[in-house]
Parts: C-alpha cells; structure tokens; sequence
C-alpha cells in the first residue's frame, strides 16, 4: 500500500476549496464568476481545423493565402499572385520563389450553457451547473483577452437566453449575468418539478436548434452539458453546427455518476431521481462493480451519440476544481 510521507502536502479541504473559489458550492454568483477573469491564461483557443468564411480578426486560419503572417516560402506555380514573389530567394536559388501567407481571421466563441435541473447535482465539491457556469465564465474570459467576440445561450428546461456576439466587456458581464439568474431560476423549480421526460428531452433539443441559429458559419462553439437529455433530434443539430463550426461538447458529471463511495463497512442507503426510488449497499464489491459497469454503459452511450455529430468531446468532473483539471491536463487547448 502507497502512504503519504509527513512532508507530502495533504489534500486540501473541500471547505478551503469552496473558499478559494467564492462559492458554497450549490449557487452561483456574478463575484466567482467574475475571478475567472485572472485565470483567462490558463486555456488556448487556438484553432484547431479548418474555418469557413472570409473574415478578419485576430485568428490565423490553417488555410493559405494573403494576409499579415507570413508562412512559408515555396516554389512559384502557375497562378501565383506576382506580388508575392520572394525576390530574395529567387535570386540566391535561381528560380522563382513566392511567400505564402497564413490569413488572419476573426472567429467568434459562443458557449452554449446547459443549466437544466439534471445539472444541479453534486456529491463531493459543487453542483454540476456550477462547474459548467465556471467553465462559461473561463471561455468567456479568454475570448474577450483575445478580443474576439463573445455570446451564445444560456437555458434550462423553462427558458433560455440568447446573447449575441459582442466584442466588449460589457457583453461577457451580460452572459455571466445570465449564467446567475438561469441558476437561482433553476433552483425555485427543482423543487417543484413538473415536466416529464419526453417534454425535457424535446426541450433540449430546441435549445440545440436555437444554438445552430446563433452560431454563425467559422464560429467556435462549445456546448456544455451532463448530456442527460441528448436525443437524436438534438444530435441533428449539433452535427449541422459542427458543418459550419468547430464543435468542442464539454461533459460535466458528478464522481457518483461514476462510481459508488467507498466506505469501511456496509451501508444500505437509498437513492432517488425524484421519481423512482432505490436501494443500494455501500461496501459491497459486487454492488459497486455492477454500479460502475452501469455508469460507464451509460457513458458509452453518450459518447457514442455525439460521435456521430462529430464534435470534439471533452470531460469535467465537478468533484474537482477547474483550474486543477485544467493543470492536470484534462484538455487540449491547456497553454
């Protein structure tokens, strides 16, 4: 067995945790929101293929031609603008070299926030939809350290806000704004739950299409979620984004949807989704086994549906602070 030694640093409390963020773990503020604004540098959103539209901006696009950045200095072919001849080469070799340019584009970010009453859940550190408004927040962050313009959607099974794409700051501090209220709206209802499946499945999959009418051809958008409610009809929409835009879906879940806790002797508890209820032992191996099997079937399930619009998937644990995920290498677009 591994032990710590007494110089190891030990793991900080999860109080101490909560404090550092500003937050009590269940609700959302505009102030831990806003502190996310120091730690913008912690995410690169680089693109990473191919973007449609002749824009300008601050991004350098993975397709060749004339802009700002020079990129590479090649053969001159037939076709070749003459203006880009590189003179210098051409002298020095002999024969006929053009400077190729890599172009600068402007790629709008929009975030697409999922703040349903699935995502208020947490087990060990925050609730689901804290995670998910701080990662808004962080992408929302950066884009306006890059000077790109920021919007997307905020919603939950009631309602939705739409924020277009604004350059300033004003229009990051509008969607944190509506991050706040979605919440606490979310909240009041979970306690007087009504909808039926069916009706959040179908309201799940609006947003989607609300999402593919917001999102504008050469836009990054990323869409976060605990997948709860994914359909096929919503997965329709999603790849029609992903035809135009670079699609990251970011899956926030909770440890329990992973795993049963571990405990030093048996324990009969029982677990509800505030419809069905259940019994389930704690400490019992076959138990925690057929558990986590379930759990990962379910994982499976979802990934195997968002595969099919083809967008980047990336996984966030809300049992853990973002900024350590990010430093442990949760993603790739980490700096």
């Amino acid at each position: 067995m591994w032990l710590k030694s007494k110089h190891q640093p030990s793991e900080p409390d999860p109080s101490e945790k909560l404090s550092s963020l500003l937050t009590d773990g269940v609700s959302v503020s505009i102030e831990e929101l806003i502190q996310y604004q120091n730690k913008a540098s912690l995410i690169n959103l680089t693109a990473t293929r191919n973007l449609h539209g002749q824009l300008a901006g601050n991004y350098l696009a993975r397709t060749k031609g004339r802009g700002m950045e020079f990129d590479e200095v090649r053969h001159y072919q037939t076709g070749d603008d003459i203006r880009t001849i590189d003179w210098r080469v051409t002298a020095r070799t002999g024969e006929t070299h053009t400077k190729l340019f890599r172009e600068e584009i402007e790629r709008p970010v929009i975030v697409a926030t999922d703040l349903s009453t699935s995502m208020l859940f947490g087990s060990k550190l925050l609730f689901k939809s804290v995670q998910a408004s701080h990662l808004a927040a962080l992408l929302a962050w950066h884009t306006k350290q890059r000077g790109d313009r920021f919007g997307g959607i905020v919603f939950n099974e009631h309602k939705h806000t739409e924020l277009k794409p604004r350059s300033r700051q004003q229009g990051v501090l509008h969607y944190l704004h509506a991050l706040s209220t979605c919440h606490a709206e979310s909240s009041s209802f979970l306690n007087n739950e009504t909808n039926k499946l069916e009706d959040k499945i179908s309201s799940f999959a609006q947003n989607c299409l609300r999402l593919r009418k917001v999102a504008r051809p050469g836009s990054l958008v990323y869409f976060i979620t605990d997948g709860h409610h994914i359909s096929d009809d919503a997965i329709r929409h999603l790849a029609n984004i992903n035809r135009h835009c670079e699609l990251v879906v970011c899956l926030i879940s909770d440890p329990l949807e992973h795993q049963l806790p571990a405990v030093k002797s048996k324990l009969n508890v029982s677990i509800t989704d505030g419809i069905d209820k259940q019994q389930l032992t704690l400490g019992d191996n076959k138990t925690a086994l057929q558990y986590a099997e379930h759990a990962q079937t379910r994982i499976t399930e979802k990934e195997a549906l968002l595969s099919k619009a083809g967008a980047r998937l990336l996984h966030f644990c809300a049992g853990e602070t973002l900024e350590q995920q990010i430093k442990n290498g949760v993603a790739p677009w980490i700096r």
